[in-house]
């Protein structure tokens, strides 16, 4: 389904994926990491002028897929966007640029996975679909463009600009000529991707980063509203990191690793709300699970689901509390608190390590998501963006005041959150929320 421009890191098995995986894992590196937390501190502070701005903000989780896409046409392919509202987009109905035609790919996903693009091309089509055809037929274009671009480039002996597009683009190139060197007819399982399968794994890229950031994005900022200790928590250690003179918050390298709190209020937002169950095969060989000392044997090629939820909210690793929305359960401390300076309480901390198979956000094993990182620093930088000196509290509606206004929300969140495609709320607009500076 997902081999819309190629085949690609989640449509291949065994030397194949290797392949993919190999040449993949290069590319999420530090370096770009770096795109990405400068990207996503730019991308905050536009969002939050755009929300303080207006007294009651109902566009949260729109406002939260214009910042990921954003982040991800920057570290993906070197193109950076100002951020715009819900309210200050100008709507556009034809896919002209890249952005746009991303934009409306990943709106139609399903739709284009479903029906594929040769189909899709049909001039017989419904407008919209014709129009999704016109998106990836530019979208194409773009990434074209920029893969002759750097090929050039490399000729040119020139260094690379770090972003994915480039990145994989390079590895691929080096990984080829290492073949090409080491073995005298090297065989479709060796060497670099080709360029469709360079395309084909930057959609994915894009597909799996999207809206899952957006959403977890959204669900965070909400409950952060409706816990305003919480808010208070992450604020004091955004102030201690970035209240040192000698800190400079846009170094990536000095700074993310600092944000200990930002980091468990994503890991508990993913735990409690995680976007999209991950499906696992056993492959061409069937597997031995035991369970409760009783072994089962799974056939091959069968497709397992497990559940999230289950498995995130079991009270045997989790606590009592597994259904509460607490950040905190994933700090602990290197010492005792007491008698300490404020300082060695924010160095001390660090995050736990939950139980193996306990947390699965981004699966486990060989085959866990490329992007874990990438979406960790995104979180952390937009959230160190938005709360530092800031905080949000929901908007009271008639009749009531702060606290049954919270309570609101946060039964809202409770009651009207379900599986589209992946998990989210599903009227977030009925969450009005008001940013005010601290």
């Amino acid at each position: 389904m997902v081999n819309v421009f190629g085949q690609n890191l989640s449509t291949t098995d065994g030397q194949q994926w290797q392949r993919h995986r190999k040449v993949i894992a290069s590319c999420f590196s530090e370096q770009n990491n770096k795109i990405v937390w400068a990207e996503s501190t730019r991308q905050a502070h536009g969002m939050l002028a755009y929300w303080s701005s207006i007294g009651s903000i109902r566009s949260t989780a729109d406002d939260a897929r214009t910042l990921s896409l954003h982040v991800l046409s920057s570290a993906g392919f070197g193109k950076s966007y100002a951020f715009r509202g819900l309210l200050d987009a100008s709507p556009t109905n034809v896919a002209t640029s890249y952005k746009e035609s991303l934009q409306m790919i990943l709106d139609n996903c399903i739709l284009l996975m479903v029906l594929g693009s040769k189909f899709i091309s049909k001039t017989w089509l419904p407008s919209k679909i014709r129009k999704l055809h016109r998106a990836t037929v530019t979208f194409k274009q773009c990434m074209t463009e920029v893969y002759e671009e750097e090929k050039q480039s490399i000729a040119r002996g020139e260094a690379g600009s770090g972003n994915l597009m480039t990145s994989l683009i390079r590895a691929s190139a080096e990984q080829t000529m290492i073949t090409k060197k080491s073995t005298q007819s090297p065989s479709h399982d060796q060497g670099g991707l080709t360029e469709s399968e360079i395309y084909g794994n930057l959609f994915v890229f894009n597909f799996a980063g999207h809206d899952t950031t957006a959403h977890t994005l959204a669900f965070a900022v909400v409950n952060l509203a409706s816990h305003p200790l919480v808010q208070d928590w992450v604020s004091e250690e955004l102030r201690h990191v970035f209240g040192d003179p000698q800190n400079d918050a846009r170094d990536y390298n000095t700074t993310y690793p600092k944000l200990k709190r930002c980091l468990a209020v994503l890991l508990e937002t993913l735990r409690l709300y995680t976007p999209v169950p991950i499906a696992k095969s056993t492959g061409k060989e069937p597997r031995t699970l035991v369970v409760g000392g009783k072994t089962i044997i799974i056939p091959a090629n069968t497709l397992l689901i497990p559940s999230h939820m289950a498995i995130h909210t079991h009270p045997r690793y989790w606590g009592s509390d597994c259904l509460d929305w607490r950040p905190s359960r994933w700090i602990s401390s290197k010492q005792s608190i007491d008698g300490a300076g404020m300082d060695s309480i924010y160095d001390d901390e660090f995050i736990i390590s939950p139980h193996k198979g306990s947390f699965i956000a981004w699966s486990e094993g060989i085959r866990n998501c490329p992007g874990k990182k990438f979406s960790q620093v995104e979180f952390v930088a937009t959230l160190a963006g938005l709360f530092r000196d800031w905080r949000v509290d929901p908007v009271p509606e008639p009749s009531e005041d702060m606290e049954l206004a919270r309570k609101r929300v946060m039964r809202m969140v409770e009651e009207d959150t379900g599986q589209v495609l992946l998990l989210q709320m599903l009227h977030p607009e009925k969450a009005a929320l008001a940013w005010k500076r601290r």
